[in-house]
């Protein structure tokens, strides 16, 4: 997609995406045979229901049905969410990302599985999980030593997990204060 095609897809479609509380996340057509696929991936911050995507397809139909930024070609619209191990590129994926578990791969070439604790404009906190019986540790990693960054699927963990840890955390600092 030429860079002039992508800036007017996403000046005709970013105002409608925004106005329903989504971010645009990316844009994308491809060659399918003898259509093409318009791909619009959205997101926010408490994640994009099926219903959401159904509705806002009709309107960005219409919408581009409207104009003639398609060209006269035809395509496949399809609009979707980020999915669970999408990349993490900008500030607000890793807020989004709080507490889940990520695999990053930085410039120097390391590659870490770690939990995001908190997020900041210069980077993240990391709570790196202990091995063999290691108490986890925490690491701090800049945005800009970052290389890429992913959300790891976790199968196994309890919800309860994190509040309990939390928990007795928070029971562990009041005993110390009372003793």
């Amino acid at each position: 997609m030429s860079t002039t095609q992508s800036e007017r897809l996403r000046g005709l479609l970013e105002p409608l995406v925004g106005g329903r509380g989504l971010d645009l996340e990316e844009i994308t057509v491809t060659p399918a045979g003898k259509r093409r696929v318009l791909r619009v991936v959205v997101d926010s911050d408490d994640g994009v229901q099926l219903d959401t995507c159904a509705e806002l397809s009709r309107e960005l139909s219409e919408l581009l049905d409207d104009s003639d930024v398609m060209g006269g070609a035809p395509y496949v619209l399809e609009v979707t969410s980020p999915g669970a191990e999408r990349q993490l590129t900008t500030r607000r994926h890793y807020d989004r990302a709080v507490d889940r578990l990520i695999k990053v791969q930085s410039h120097d070439g390391d590659e870490l599985v770690a939990r995001i604790i908190a997020v900041d404009d210069e980077g993240v906190d990391l709570e790196v999980p202990g091995v063999k019986g290691r108490k986890p540790t925490r690491r701090r990693l800049a945005f800009d030593a970052i290389e890429t960054a992913r959300v790891e699927i976790e199968f196994n963990r309890k919800a309860a997990e994190h509040t309990a840890d939390h928990s007795s955390a928070a029971a562990d600092e009041k005993n110390e204060e009372e003793a």
